[in-house]
């Protein structure tokens, strides 16, 4: 199954106005938007609990996970992503 992350194809459709990715255009792209999600919320509810050097952790690991998702995103968009007005 994990080689069908691998096949040619766009997950993401561009966006009708503005920059960036749209919603997904493929079941890979809901996967990766959804692991995106949990983990998010779970960094986020894990560091409320931490205090004061948790929430600075918890809020570099969400930048760390942010960079690779979003070159994902990036190259699995259909059109790539540009300025549209």
């Amino acid at each position: 199954m994990l080689h069908r992350f691998f096949e040619p194809g766009y997950w993401f459709a561009p966006k009708k106005l503005g920059y960036g990715a749209g919603l997904p255009i493929a079941w890979q792209g809901w996967v990766l938007l959804l692991c995106y999600i949990a983990l998010v919320s779970g960094i986020g509810l894990f560091m409320g609990s931490l205090g004061g050097y948790g929430i600075v952790a918890g809020v570099a690991l969400i930048i760390l996970i942010s960079f690779p998702f979003m070159v994902i995103v990036r190259r699995r968009t259909e059109g790539g992503w540009k300025w549209r007005p």
